[in-house]
């Protein structure tokens, strides 16, 4: 059942799906997602093995990583697919339209796709309203919110930096199971460099200051924060994060966001430069994202929660990243090539 109804999807996507522009097929997949909402939220949900961690019960441990519903508006949905935790976002401070398009490609011939959005979302407060307007549903996905610089902030200017994320933390983690904080995306002119320890150390100890209070405020108990990192650090300084992500606190690191490495792909040279720049998902993460996981687990040991996302397209995938040390993956990509029964067949595989 499970063999023809993928073959089904791959024959759907190849003559139908794969023809269409990636964004505009995103969007109307988003948009059948929210139509069929209430009878998503009523289905039942796969089961799959139950993991704590960060002090958080999650039904199994894939989630759908941040990127997919950057706004916060089919998370419940997309928990009904079989993703034990959904991560929405990136969101900013400020909303912002994102890139030029077209800014999502594909590369079949990789199982990839390459995308230049620059964070595009509706902004912390509509984003806040719109959380405070849906009560969460008992048994939905554990929630997480991933939030980024708003592109107009100058990366060299510490404190606007800092007052940016601010106002996301404030917003947005009262409605947070945990969050987030995106210094790795390569769509943001300069993001990457607040990854260096001396510009990481003083945002992630004002936004954990922030985090706290607005949980107080709300009557919250602390809300894990994470921090999620490029495949493109070099191994020391992946350690260095490792160290400090421990002398703070953290509850957590994610690894890894895309990468702007074209080594070892299939596709041919010219469908690749026509893709052109931005971040790369899929399968050719795989390796290096498992590499990261491995090396942070063995600096961490058991202090820290690890997530690990990147070029997960199996169960084996998966299995393989839980045994380098990751407590939960995350996938986006294998979803688009794996169609909407793939959480399924990813639980089915690891149960």
């Amino acid at each position: 059942m499970g063999a023809s109804v993928t073959g089904v999807y791959d024959v759907l996507y190849k003559h139908g799906l794969s023809r269409i522009d990636a964004e505009v097929a995103h969007h109307r997949t988003f948009d059948a997602l929210k139509a069929t909402g209430p009878l998503l939220r009523r289905a039942k949900r796969p089961s799959g093995r139950a993991v704590q961690a960060m002090g958080l019960a999650f039904p199994n441990p894939l989630g759908m990583a941040a990127g997919f519903d950057k706004t916060a508006e089919a998370y419940e949905e997309l928990g009904a697919f079989g993703f034990g935790h959904v991560e929405v976002g990136t969101v900013t401070a400020l909303a912002q339209p994102g890139n030029p398009k077209p800014r999502l490609m594909r590369l079949p011939d990789d199982r990839a796709v390459v995308n230049r959005m620059g964070f595009n979302n509706d902004g912390a407060a509509a984003v806040a309203q719109r959380l405070g307007k849906r009560p969460r549903r008992p048994g939905g996905p554990v929630l997480g919110i991933n939030i980024g610089k708003s592109k107009v902030v100058p990366d060299d200017d510490q404190a606007a930096v800092e007052a940016d994320y601010e106002t996301s933390t404030r917003l947005l983690a009262p409605y947070a199971d945990y969050l987030v904080v995106n210094v790795s995306s390569p769509n943001t002119p300069g993001l990457r460099n607040l990854q260096a320890v001396e510009k990481l150390a003083p945002l992630l100890a004002h936004v954990r200051t922030i985090a706290d209070r607005a949980a107080a405020d709300a009557g919250r108990d602390q809300v894990p924060l994470l921090v999620k990192i490029a495949p493109d650090l070099a191994d020391d300084d992946v350690l260095d994060v490792a160290d400090l992500a421990l002398a703070q606190g953290l509850s957590g690191i994610i690894a890894t966001n895309t990468t702007i490495s074209r080594d070892g792909l299939r596709s041919k040279p010219e469908v690749v430069e026509a893709a052109g720049a931005g971040g790369l998902s899929g399968a050719p993460l795989r390796e290096r994202s498992t590499e990261v996981v491995r090396l942070l687990r063995g600096r961490v040991g058991d202090r820290l929660s690890l997530i690990g996302v990147g070029g997960i397209s199996s169960a084996a995938d998966a299995q393989e990243r839980l045994d380098a040390g990751a407590d939960l993956v995350q996938a986006y990509t294998g979803l688009v090539y794996g169609g909407p029964l793939w959480p399924r067949r990813i639980l089915k595989g690891l149960a």
